[in-house]
């Protein structure tokens, strides 16, 4: 396996192989679907959370599984991949809810209360995004360089419960802060976090089999030693 530190990372073919691409993409999709689908409330026993949990922590299960093969520099691209894509489906979204409805078309009220977005929630849904996937992939990068690589339950875990808990905190602190009370608001963030973090724990299982499969079919084992982890540097 190739360790690769500071210095040569992922080379091109290895960075950008089908599967990788194939991940990427998966990634994209489980971002932009759950953003899409999150304005639906739903409630499991008396617990109510939007729909996107049911999508959304996919997007971390797959964030670890790039950060322990591919490294954070690749890891970094994904995740402003997936930011472009879900402000390009945002824009889009927006620009058919302006667009004039036929005369006969008579649900132009339900698209824009199920596609529309309250630009202080989408604005709060952008950050907390950022924040939490980097922390995600930054707690897992160095993890792994301090454990020798051991230990891949407790670095995709333990890097989730960190990044799901920045996610949820900063969603809900910058959109519905003067909204809900603090106990509610603190309350919804924590149920949140206990879900999403579930899907890491159930997920540990199926994440072992892909990261053995993958570093054995790419022939890599990225190890980010040294390296500028600013989220901000694309090269």
């Amino acid at each position: 396996m190739l360790q690769n530190g500071s210095q040569t990372g992922p080379s091109a073919r290895q960075a950008y192989s089908g599967v990788f691409l194939v991940i990427a993409g998966l990634f994209v999709a489980a971002l932009v679907v759950s953003n899409i689908i999150a304005v639906k409330l739903v409630q499991i026993g008396s617990w109510v959370m939007p729909a996107g949990v049911v999508v959304f922590p996919i997007s971390y299960i797959i964030g670890d599984v790039l950060t322990e093969v591919y490294g954070y520099r690749s890891t970094r691209r994904v995740i402003w991949l997936g930011f472009a894509c879900n402000l390009m489906a945002v824009v889009a979204i927006a620009v058919a809810i302006a667009l004039p409805a036929a005369p006969f078309w008579e649900l132009q009220t339900a698209y824009e209360q199920i596609l529309g977005f309250a630009p202080r929630l989408l604005v709060a849904s952008f950050i907390a995004y950022l924040v939490g996937e980097f922390a995600n992939a930054y707690i897992l990068a160095r993890m792994k360089v301090l454990t020798a690589g051991r230990w891949l339950w407790m670095r995709t875990i333990g890097s989730t419960l960190v990044g799901q808990a920045l996610d949820s905190a900063v969603f809900m602190v910058v959109a519905f802060t003067g909204v809900i009370p603090g106990w509610a608001l603190l309350t919804a963030a924590f149920i949140q976090w206990l879900v999403k973090s579930g899907y890491e724990v159930l997920a540990t299982p199926l994440t072992y089999l892909v990261v053995g499969l993958l570093k054995r079919h790419e022939n890599i084992d990225t190890f980010d030693e040294d390296i500028d982890f600013n989220p901000f540097r694309l090269r």
